[in-house]
């Protein structure tokens, strides 16, 4: 069934956490979490082409049977225009996610100075990225300690759902590269199918602590040419949240808190950066990416229902962990500024 997965999420659908529905009368599968009485679906259902409104109806008519709603969470524009004609769910864009075709990606970064500098000073750093195979990657204790460093560093605890972390538990059918400096590992790139469009999603960039500048960037591209070599005509590196690349017609009060969370969220999730990071690469296309549910507005309850899709236990605890860390950081940093002051 894998075949038929043509949303960039669809292969994520593995990830640990996720419940499976099959159709009985469509031949499909639908990933999804549970949270305050609604199924957050991860992107669309993954089946034929001609099968998806059949797919969409049973899975929705499940959920009633339950006493649930669905929201399609990272639908993208073939679920979007489907249900769209519905005229009785709320369409609220996420954002947008760079694609390229990975065939042209050699030409189109060659004439960006600003990212062959940043190849080069990888490379004059004695960086190095090749791609490994699954059994060593899932077991090898530098690429798991760079991981655990990696995610120290961010501002939310490890986050589950579509940014799932544990990734190199599961290597069937992706592809990792890894970058290396002096047999120490400074950083590795997750790349999963999305075979119904001939391509791939760059699913996690995982970029060592102290990594020498220029080390994402030698690993996408390294990993985006290797992708085109292998025949790929399709590549994304993933929905950037809040993206300026598409507007955001929404009731003014969640209009209200999208704009307050690009603003001013950078501490735990800086998009504005995402962004500006995957531009750099002068993807030819952005494509939209929504969540789609009961409508006719976004509802409170859907909205809660998703964010807690990203936690792996309570919403409230995981906010007020990630606000403990922030104050954390906050002092830390106080401190540090305070002891280099002249004089103390």
């Amino acid at each position: 069934m894998l075949e038929y997965g043509w949303n960039s999420t669809a292969y994520q659908i593995l990830n640990p956490g996720f419940e499976l529905w099959f159709g009985e009368r469509a031949y499909a599968v639908v990933g999804y979490v549970t949270r305050v009485g609604v199924r957050v679906v991860a992107g669309a259902p993954v089946c034929r082409p001609e099968e998806l409104g059949r797919a969409v109806r049973d899975f929705e008519a499940n959920a009633q049977e339950w006493g649930e709603r669905v929201c399609w969470f990272g639908a993208e524009v073939r679920l979007e225009e489907l249900l769209r004609a519905r005229g009785d769910l709320a369409m609220v864009p996420l954002g947008a996610q760079p694609v390229w075709n990975p065939g042209e990606w050699r030409e189109r970064v060659g004439a960006l100075a600003s990212v062959r500098a940043q190849l080069n000073r990888s490379r004059n750093k004695g960086v190095t990225v090749t791609e490994w195979p699954a059994v060593p990657g899932q077991t090898d204790p530098d690429l798991r300690a760079c991981l655990q460093e990696w995610l120290s560093q961010r501002g939310l605890p490890p986050l589950h759902f579509l940014v799932e972390s544990s990734t190199l538990d599961r290597l069937a059918d992706r592809r990792l590269f890894v970058a290396e400096r002096a047999a120490r590992v400074m950083g590795f790139v997750v790349a999963s199918p999305v075979p119904a469009r001939g391509g791939w999603l760059l699913e996690q960039v995982v970029r060592r602590p102290g990594a020498p500048n220029g080390t994402a960037e030698l690993m996408i591209d390294t990993a985006v040419s290797e992708l085109a070599e292998s025949g790929a005509t399709y590549l994304t590196l993933g929905l950037v949240p809040l993206s300026s690349h598409v507007a955001y017609n929404q009731p003014w009060w969640l209009r209200t808190l999208l704009l307050w969370a690009r603003a001013h969220g950078r501490r735990f999730y800086d998009f504005q950066g995402l962004e500006f990071f995957k531009s750099k690469f002068r993807p030819p296309v952005w494509e939209p990416i929504f969540a789609i549910g009961p409508g006719p507005r976004a509802s409170p309850r859907t909205i809660y229902a998703v964010a807690a899709a990203f936690s792996h236990g309570p919403l409230p605890v995981m906010l007020a962990r990630a606000l403990l860390d922030a104050a954390g950081q906050e002092a830390a940093g106080l401190l540090r500024r305070a002891r280099r002051r002249p004089g103390s």
